[in-house]
């Protein structure tokens, strides 16, 4: 079965210059831009994983909230993707954390729940978090989503 690449589906060359020009200019030039998974589930972070690094994205992971705050403050990353229900420190009270923190605090949280109520949404937007996506999570969803929030900054 032939590979066919997310950049040739979306019409994206490598070389093309308005593309990449979009992207937010990364803290050092010569890094690509990281992303920060955080999900219990290995199958989802597996896959999710797979199609960012195929993208060209520096893929980070965290497996429950806390690991998740220990990751984002250490790697400060461009943007996470969070889950909500984990064991342990939950993605509300995660978001709530890395809200206060000065180093990334203004990074974008993209939170990727299996519930789509709208009282779940509204809470974890009021918590700070910058997007929504349901599971399971569509290429076609997740990277316009992703791109909306990384390259809204760059003029």
């Amino acid at each position: 079965m032939a590979k066919i690449g997310l950049n040739s589906i979306l019409g994206r060359k490598k070389g093309n210059k308005e593309f990449t020009e979009r992207r937010r200019k990364p803290r050092q030039p010569h890094l690509p831009l990281s992303i920060l998974i955080v999900d219990d589930s290995t199958t989802v972070i597996y896959a999710i994983k797979k199609v960012l690094e195929q993208d060209g994205y520096e893929v980070l992971v965290a497996s429950d909230g806390e690991e998740a705050i220990i990751v984002a403050e250490t790697f400060q990353p461009d943007l996470i993707l969070m889950d909500v229900v984990m064991p342990g420190m939950d993605g509300f009270q995660a978001t709530r954390h890395i809200r206060k923190m000065p180093y990334v605090q203004d990074t974008p949280i993209i939170i990727i729940s299996d519930s789509e109520q709208e009282t779940e949404e509204f809470w974890l937007r009021k918590l700070g978090a910058n997007d929504f996506l349901a599971k399971p999570v569509l290429r076609g969803q997740l990277f316009p989503t992703i791109e909306k929030h990384l390259y809204s900054q760059v003029a």
